[in-house]
């Protein structure tokens, strides 16, 4: 009986898991919209669901089975890359210059 409960659990765990990965790589314009049927990019939502992800891998941490938790890493790990991918250049080289201040630029 124990054991049809963890394997239930993790039945569910995972299909959480595949959930939100579904929704982020809809985002980012993988998938069509089901509710659409249209190819739509959101990067904002995208980001959202690969947080979602994180935070669940952070506050699961040592409370799941080593499947759990290498399908967990390979699914955050590979809807990062895809985001990075998917992000326009220009606003990495606003984020990487933000943090400069504006006179060491002109002095340079």
């Amino acid at each position: 009986m124990r054991q049809e409960s963890l394997d239930k659990e993790e039945r569910l765990f995972l299909y959480l898991v595949s959930t939100f990965k579904t929704s982020a790589r809809v985002a980012m314009g993988h998938m069509e919209n089901p509710v659409t049927n249209e190819t739509e990019v959101n990067l904002e939502q995208a980001s959202y669901y690969i947080d979602l992800l994180d935070m669940l891998q952070s506050k699961a941490e040592g409370n799941m089975s080593e499947y759990e938790e290498q399908m967990l890493i390979n699914t955050v790990s590979e809807l990062r890359m895809e985001f990075i991918k998917k992000k326009p250049p220009e606003v990495f080289d606003k984020k990487l210059t933000k943090d400069i201040p504006t006179g060491s630029l002109e002095k340079e």
